[in-house]
């Protein structure tokens, strides 16, 4: 499992954008992770799915009702990923109200799930292989804190506690 101190894994994850600009054309686009994270501080958190239950009624919207203060606290981007093909996270960025705050990023084959070591098996449910629930801060492509869920449960990887580590990471850096 990756841990803090660790460099992302150099995959590529999609993103559906609905409008073109800044280097993004309409339509799914690649997103290489090692490249799309150098140079930044990024806000990392990580779901089972897209329209589940606790993703929607509560992971997404922490992080967007945080965003202003995790961007004061020198937070880059915010970024959600999710074991779900582009089109689906598209979808589910309209309906959470994501644009210009969350990037909604696909890693439809868990790809970067299994190179994290942060996969969940769900298969007994009918989901099949899936993302683990965590978040993280990443400044540029490092891995400075890790907070990785026990199973069911929905208690370290929310907006308020990755917000308190950009705080602390930031108080320390000067």
């Amino acid at each position: 499992m990756i841990q803090v101190g660790d460099t992302l894994p150099d995959v590529t994850l999609m993103e559906y954008c609905e409008t073109e600009g800044n280097g993004c054309s309409i339509g799914p686009n690649p997103v290489s992770v090692r490249a799309a994270a150098a140079g930044k501080t990024i806000a990392l958190f990580a779901v089972p799915g897209a329209f589940t239950p606790t993703c929607s009624a509560q992971h997404v919207p922490g992080y967007l009702r945080r965003y202003d203060e995790l961007r004061a606290a020198g937070i880059d981007e915010i970024w959600c990923v999710s074991v779900n093909d582009a089109f689906v996270m598209g979808a589910w960025a309209r309906d959470q109200g994501t644009a210009g705050k969350v990037r909604m990023l696909a890693d439809g084959s868990a790809e970067f799930a299994r190179a994290t070591g942060l996969t969940l098996d769900l298969t007994a449910r009918g989901l099949g292989l899936r993302s683990n629930r965590y978040s993280m801060l990443v400044k540029d492509g490092v891995v400075r804190t890790l907070n990785v869920e026990a199973p069911g449960k929905f208690e370290v990887s929310d907006a308020d506690t990755l917000l308190a580590q950009a705080r602390e990471l930031a108080a320390t850096q000067g």
